[in-house]
């Protein structure tokens, strides 16, 4: 449905109604519309973030791996996995707390991710500020900025690899192994 009509059609009547529930039903779960969108957020969150560790923790084993796998899935997952706009949604309708669960699993991410390389915990959040914050961004206005701009709808990404690449090639350049 998110994905479908947009976060403001993540109503408790239009899901119970989906899956074949009572709307007291999704109610006494829930409690309200926004407790069902920060479940959502959640759902999205801890998926995303787990696939994404997943692909770095390759990426320190030396396996089969590249900077572009790691943006496409941040990308992908604030702009076809609707959490750009479910976040967006939360924040223009006053339920920023209902952003929580995304950010605290992207914190749990980073926790795991900087175990063992607590000298580069600093470099990693700024990484990953730029990169959430630029998918989030194209989610929201990539498609017409790139038109606008005669670029290519993907170019986001492009920049966004190419930054990845710069930094851990620093990291790597320094002989240090990129958290």
């Amino acid at each position: 449905m998110l994905l479908e009509a947009g976060p403001q059609a993540v109503t408790l009547k239009a899901v119970a109604a989906k899956i074949g529930r009572t709307h007291a039903n999704l109610l006494h779960h829930f409690g309200s519309a926004a407790g069902l969108q920060k479940a959502l957020a959640a759902n999205i969150a801890c998926g995303v973030t787990a696939k994404i560790g997943a692909a770095v923790m390759r990426a320190r084993q030396g396996t089969d791996h590249d900077d572009r796998e790691v943006v496409d899935m941040t990308f992908d997952a604030f702009d076809k996995g609707g959490a750009g706009a479910l976040a967006s949604w939360m924040i223009l309708t006053g339920n920023q707390d209902a952003l929580d669960p995304i950010l605290e699993a992207i914190h749990g991410l980073m926790d795991q991710l900087a175990e063992g390389h607590d000298d580069k915990t600093h470099s990693l959040h700024e990484e990953t500020l730029q990169l959430v914050l630029m998918a989030l961004g194209d989610a929201l206005l990539g498609a017409p900025m790139a038109r606008a701009l005669g670029l290519p709808r993907d170019k986001a990404r492009d920049i966004a690899a190419a930054q990845l690449s710069r930094t851990m090639g620093e990291h790597h350049a320094d002989g240090e192994p990129h958290p």
